[in-house]
């Protein structure tokens, strides 16, 4: 008995070194398995025969823009795949792939040239040499849609001459490999785009659930508070849908409540706030929603090629033509906003960037020779007295107006050199910015609260008192003030803009801009 309970231990325990052994051998295994074995820089292993490049676009000719950005990013990781291991895709590029499948929510409403093809490596878990540049043909065009935006050539051809954004392909890469949540990296875009983006998906949702009907006009007049009418309900369940008023209590009567909702919609639209709605305020709020989805996307193509460096700017001062706004931001922080007047349509104001350097306080007004010849030369023809009524004078062969309180540049302008000849200033036309289309001056930028604007510009030299500002603009001698910092001046162009207090603003598109853009984005 002794002797046969030992042979049966001893297969026991033969047994379960068999077992244990196994099972070493299987986690082993697995554990083999799970690991994901990559290069220093984070790629896979599998290495990629440059000629192989060649070919692929011969079979995805529409991938042949992106050449020079698959050399330079297969260069980069010494020629391997960056998608996939022999098994599987890798994190980075699920992460890829679903960000791409969504592209309406950053307001880009085109498709990936070979998306079915990507579908299939996808839902099939393929990896071959096709499935790798392909993922990464779908890379570049995410980054070039979502984060870069149209080329320099094709956006200065629609008259935007500001500093365009560039973009490094690998080194973006280089992040995403770092980070596969691609959580959001605020040094890709500035941060008026986020909140725009946000706000587009508060519209898209609206259209989910579809949308608002156009308002019908029952009769002419306009609508004051106290007045009822069947089109209040209807104006009411319009503000609601889009947060302008909490909630609707299904009211026939013009109250308080819709009061401040009309407020809110009058100065998000650039109407002035006076309570009445009117015909041209029913049109606007029958502007369908898809209209707004559009416009929101338009700008945020525009904000796509603004540099990023402008989120680190000490100070700038930023001209939204449509808006007819100008905002001085200094630490990040608006410290002075004032309407202003631009260029109309024949003498539209340029999109473009400056350096302020200086201020000229009692400023001449150097009239521009297309003025000269237009307006001055037979207004003189007809009055003898002409420059006398206006305080013009000639000037080494050109006609100036003398400093002074009618000085059509008022009191005051702010200089940042420029071929175009652009600059703000002064006005004593202060009436013109009660109009709701301030789109009336020569191309130069007017501004209502000049006296303000010059008073925080000085700041920088505590000798600048704010009594001395007041001095120096009604001494009636020009005074030239260098500035020790050049502040940078951006002029721009956006019909849609988030403010300080998380509200979307839409603004007219007087120079007719955003069609031309619509073309390119919407295929229209």
């Amino acid at each position: 008995m002794k002797f046969i309970t030992m042979r049966k231990i001893k297969k026991s325990i033969s047994f379960f070194c068999l077992l244990t052994t196994v099972f070493l051998i299987v986690f082993l295994f697995q554990s083999c398995k799970q690991e994901v074995k990559t290069t220093e820089k984070g790629v896979s292993l599998i290495t990629v025969d440059s000629i192989e490049i060649s070919s692929f676009f011969e079979t995805y000719p529409e991938m042949k823009n992106y050449e020079k950005a698959y050399q330079e990013i297969y260069e980069h990781y010494d020629f391997h795949y960056i998608w996939f291991t022999e098994e599987e895709m890798l994190s980075h590029g699920k992460s890829l792939y679903q960000k791409a499948k969504d592209l309406k929510k950053e307001g880009v409403f085109t498709v990936f040239p070979y998306q079915k093809e990507v579908d299939e490596i996808y839902e099939e878990s393929l990896n071959d040499i096709d499935a790798e540049f392909l993922m990464t043909g779908l890379y570049v065009f995410y980054m070039d849609h979502v984060y870069k935006g149209y080329d320099s050539d094709i956006i200065k051809d629609m008259g935007w001459l500001l500093p365009k954004k560039e973009l490094n392909h690998t080194a973006l890469l280089d992040s995403v490999l770092s980070d596969d949540e691609w959580d959001e990296n605020d040094s890709l875009m500035i941060s008026q785009y986020y909140d725009m983006r946000k706000e587009l998906h508060k519209y898209q949702e609206i259209e989910k659930e579809g949308g608002w009907e156009k308002i019908e006009f029952v009769d002419e007049k306009n609508l004051k508070p106290e007045d009822s009418s069947a089109v209040i309900l209807q104006v009411r369940k319009r503000l609601y849908l889009t947060g302008e008023l909490e909630n609707d209590n299904e009211k026939n009567i013009y109250d308080e409540e819709l009061k401040k909702g009309i407020y809110k919609f009058q100065k998000s639209h650039g109407f002035n706030q006076d309570a009445v709605i009117s015909k041209k305020h029913l049109t606007a709020l029958s502007v369908p929603v898809e209209d707004y989805i559009e416009k929101i996307a338009l700008n945020m193509e525009r904000l796509r090629w603004i540099p990023t460096q402008i989120n680190d700017a000490k100070e700038f001062i930023f001209v939204n033509i449509p808006a007819y706004d100008l905002a001085y931001y200094r630490d990040g922080e608006i410290i002075l906003s004032s309407d202003v007047v631009v260029g109309d349509v024949m003498t539209k104001t340029v999109i473009f960037a400056g350096e302020m350097s200086y201020l000229a306080f009692s400023p001449y007004w150097n009239i521009p020779k297309s003025i000269i010849e237009k307006e001055v030369k037979p207004g003189m023809e007809k009055d003898e007295n002409y420059l006398e009524k206006r305080n013009m004078e000639w000037n080494d062969g050109q006609v100036r107006q003398k400093p002074g309180k009618t000085n059509s540049l008022g009191l005051v302008k702010f200089m940042f050199p420029n071929e175009n000849n652009i600059y703000l200033h002064d006005t004593p036309a202060k009436n013109l910015f009660d109009q709701e289309n301030r789109a009336l001056s020569h191309g130069c930028i007017r501004v209502e609260k000049a006296r303000d604007l010059a008073i925080s510009i000085m700041e920088e030299n505590k000798d600048w008192t704010p009594e001395k500002v007041d001095s120096a603009m009604n001494a009636g001698k020009e005074h030239i003030y260098d500035l020790k910092n050049e502040i940078p001046v951006y002029i721009g162009y956006f019909t849609a803009w988030v403010d300080e207090e998380g509200e979307t603003n839409f603004y007219e598109d007087i120079y007719k801009r955003d069609n031309k853009l619509a073309k390119l984005l919407f295929n229209k």
